[in-house]
């Protein structure tokens, strides 16, 4: 009887398979030439018993499909491991190096190489035990996941995130610090925004920028800071203030800046308060800022981000400078009138 994989992974997105009969490396095949027809994206789908064994299944998909020499090319766009024999499933895995894991790092992969675990075969083969007692409970997980036990739940919702970040490398070089200034108003309101969907609140905001190091014949410079926030907040004013603070301690004229980005940090739900002493006052005032912030988010996700924004993120409404190039970003034929797809006879 065939032995039909729990989880299917379609690029980053998790699909519990339980009780579903039939042919599922068919049926995944068409998933895949829906979505290619519907939206135009060319996906990789991977099927395995576990969360760490599709994820794994969709790597090689995606592999036999570029680089068929690494694996069959039979596996390429769509990899079952669910449905594969024991010789089969040690071959794929013997030929995946252990860093291509999910869930081993650059320092754990480097460590297993050095034990001697140089592929994902050998590292499914380590005793759970040993893995945890050697390196951490993480790699147990990933051992086990390996030899077909589900140990990551299937989760109805993402955790809230220890971090947001928005960075972006800048489309031309940047050398004056009120584009800079604009650039990182609009990453701290990005970042802000993220956070107030998880309901959160971050105590510490950090901010960077930095030169191109592949402009070898530029001079280089890199710096970052960190700014402690008077309470936890998710306030676009005061996040984008504190960064703009940074930026003038750390910002040095006649250098060509390449990327810059906001970073929040020290997050905690946004149900816990911390007060000045003038506790009437300032929770009347608190209630205020989130009833700005509210409406700010809902008029920008009806009208469009960046509708309603800071001063110090810029006035105008063309290209700025230091935006993004994306000239081969892929067109909107969903979403927008203007980018619809043509269709000559």
């Amino acid at each position: 009887m065939q032995h039909w994989p729990w989880y299917l992974l379609i690029d980053e997105s998790f699909v519990d398979m339980t009780g579903i009969r039939g042919d599922l490396t068919e049926r995944s095949r068409k998933v895949r030439s829906r979505i290619l027809q519907w939206t135009g994206l060319p996906t990789c789908i991977g099927l395995g018993p576990t969360k760490t064994l599709s994820k794994l299944a969709n790597h090689i998909a995606k592999t036999s499909e570029r680089k068929p020499d690494v694996y069959p090319s039979h596996h390429a766009q769509v990899c079952n491991l669910g449905a594969l024999s024991k010789p089969e499933l040690d071959m794929l895995l013997q030929a995946t190096d252990v860093g291509d894991v999910w869930g081993v790092g650059r320092r754990i992969s480097a460590q297993l190489i050095v034990a001697g675990v140089t592929n994902a075969l050998e590292l499914s083969r380590l005793d759970p035990a040993t893995a945890k007692a050697r390196w951490s409970v993480v790699l147990e997980r990933t051992v086990r996941e390996l030899q077909g036990m589900q140990c990551i739940d299937f989760e109805d919702s993402p955790d809230d995130k220890k971090q947001i970040a928005c960075t972006r490398s800048f489309g031309y070089p940047v050398t004056e610090r009120h584009h800079l200034q604009e650039a990182l108003t609009e990453f701290a309101s990005r970042a802000a925004e993220k956070l107030r969907k998880q309901n959160g609140h971050a105590s510490q905001v950090l901010t960077f920028i930095r030169t191109s190091p592949f402009r070898q014949n530029d001079k280089q410079y890199s710096r970052s800071a960190v700014i402690p926030l008077p309470s936890p907040t998710a306030d676009t004013a005061q996040i984008a203030e504190a960064a703009i603070a940074i930026l003038h301690a750390i910002y040095k004229p006649n250098f060509k800046y390449a990327k810059a980005g906001v970073m929040l940090l020290d997050l905690q739900p946004a149900t816990r308060h911390q007060y000045t002493l003038d506790l009437d006052d300032d929770a009347q005032h608190i209630e205020r800022r989130q009833r700005l912030m509210q409406t700010l988010d809902v008029v920008n996700k009806r009208y469009g981000r960046g509708t309603v924004k800071l001063a110090s993120a810029g006035t105008q409404t063309q290209h700025s400078i230091w935006q993004m190039k994306q000239q081969r970003k892929t067109p909107s034929y969903t979403t927008d009138w203007n980018e619809l797809g043509l269709v000559r006879a």
